[in-house]
């Protein structure tokens, strides 16, 4: 479904068959045992895109999700595959920033997840507003750089998180690696968030 609505909606550079299973599919439930360690509670998965790693999640959770995402194109073409799914009854999109979202929805979430979203101090930021004391940031990174998670960590009594596992895993092509980092969040943030949209890319508080 992703690969035709992608004809129509640019949702993901990856439009084979066995690179969509691998590459988003198996590779959005890599996380499947940190997420179901979170609380539960509802689910938002930031930066969705296609969908990812968000209704994989969905479907092998039964969680209440929220994918968000600020292209409304997207959102309106995942609306139509959630539909075709028959998950709408627990799975909902959000066209909007996590920042937006954080106003309407503060300390409402259980689990966030963000996979190949922005640095990890950025994505703790975004996060922290959002999550109910307990929750937790799920990170699906690459190859995180040692100062890149040096930076996040150095973050964590400001924003009431803590980094609490970081597990590697290797997809089934035996090539592929993955990073799940997770945070939970221990305490209500030292400072107001959200700040104004795009500040925690542009101008990240690490």
């Amino acid at each position: 479904m992703v690969i035709e609505a992608n004809k129509i909606t640019n949702l993901t550079r990856i439009i084979d068959w066995e690179q969509g299973q691998l590459l988003h599919v198996e590779d959005s439930l890599v996380g499947l045992p940190e997420v179901q360690d979170a609380p539960e509670g509802w689910y938002a998965d930031l930066g969705t895109g296609g969908g990812f790693p968000g209704i994989p999640l969905a479907i092998c959770t039964g969680r209440r999700t929220l994918l968000v995402d600020s292209v409304g194109k997207k959102t309106k073409a995942l609306d139509s595959i959630i539909t075709e799914l028959g998950i709408a009854d627990h799975v909902s999109t959000y066209t909007g920033r996590a920042e937006e979202l954080a106003l309407e929805h503060p300390g409402e979430f259980s689990l966030v997840t963000a996979r190949a979203l922005s640095s990890l101090p950025s994505l703790l930021e975004l996060a922290a507003p959002l999550l109910k004391c307990g929750g937790r940031l799920v990170c699906y990174k690459a190859r995180p750089k040692e100062d890149e998670i040096k930076g996040a960590v150095s973050l964590e009594k400001k924003l009431g998180m803590k980094l609490v596992s970081q597990r590697e895993a290797l997809l089934s092509d035996d090539e592929t690696q993955r990073v799940i980092i997770v945070f939970k969040k221990v305490k209500m943030q030292k400072i107001k968030l959200p700040r104004r949209v795009g500040m925690a890319q542009r101008h990240p508080l690490a």
